[in-house]
């Protein structure tokens, strides 16, 4: 647990891509940890509900305040980058997003703790199930961390691991408008929708003509090509990117 608590310390002052992936899972672990101590009454009741209280804001605010992400998305942004971190996909609300932590803490500390209590077999046992999955578990996270609009001098790339297997650059000057989105606008059906159900912080880009381009589909091995005019994406702070691509010469309309 302490060294859960230091990675949580580093990766909060030192933002990192990775150290969002681990504050995502450390947060959550030491809430659930918590209420399990107050429900079971194996410490001061007191001094645990001010644990349980602190570590539920803690992942709160990690999970949900986009200040976070933005701040360690930026911090590996090269030269005149800026980074705005897209919205994780409503769905994943669901299930995966808040079972992936407990996965990934529970895989690496279970098998050292019954290897530590004597209990060998089962800690063999618990280590070689339970680090694969925690591996396949932090992957999944951390593919969360690294979903970005990125604002190059040249224009605009989107880097999605989630719906396009490599990062796409669409060129200045082939943007004919970038505009905000409202949240129940409908979307053209000749409009690639990147949002994966995210409506809050939508954003529309018009290119000039077809782009070619590979994009990921569910249910599908690899990819297929696909060759829009309209994109849609979320992503967190939109009305700063937008001020900041009119800035940068990039058309948008309010």
């Amino acid at each position: 647990m302490w060294a859960a608590w230091a990675t949580g310390l580093v990766a909060l002052l030192a933002p990192h891509p990775i150290g969002l992936t681990a504050l995502r899972v450390v947060a959550p672990t030491f809430a659930v940890l918590a209420a399990v101590v107050v429900a079971t009454g194996s410490a001061d009741s007191a001094r645990a509900a001010v644990a349980l209280v602190a570590a539920v804001v803690a992942a709160v605010l990690v999970i949900g305040l986009p200040a976070v992400a933005f701040a360690c998305a930026n911090a590996i942004a090269y030269g005149d980058e800026r980074r705005y971190p897209l919205r994780t996909p409503p769905v994943l609300w669901l299930g995966p997003l808040p079972v992936a932590p407990l996965l990934v803490a529970g895989g690496i500390a279970v098998g050292p703790l019954l290897l530590a209590d004597g209990r060998i077999g089962a800690g063999i046992v618990a280590l070689v199930a339970g680090l694969p999955i925690a591996a396949l578990a932090a992957r999944s996270l951390h593919s969360l961390s690294r979903r970005w609009a990125v604002l190059v001098p040249a224009g605009l790339v989107l880097v999605d691991p989630m719906t396009l297997p490599d990062p796409v650059l669409f060129l200045r000057e082939r943007i004919e408008s970038l505009r905000a989105m409202q949240r129940r606008e409908p979307v053209p059906a000749s409009a690639l929708d990147l949002r994966l159900g995210a409506r809050g912080g939508s954003a529309t880009m018009t290119l000039d003509r077809p782009t070619e381009m590979l994009q990921t589909r569910r249910g599908l091995r690899g990819a297929v090509a696909a060759h829009p005019t309209l994109l849609c994406f979320a992503t967190v702070y939109r009305s700063e990117l937008l001020a900041t691509a009119a800035a940068r010469r990039i058309r948008v309309n309010v």
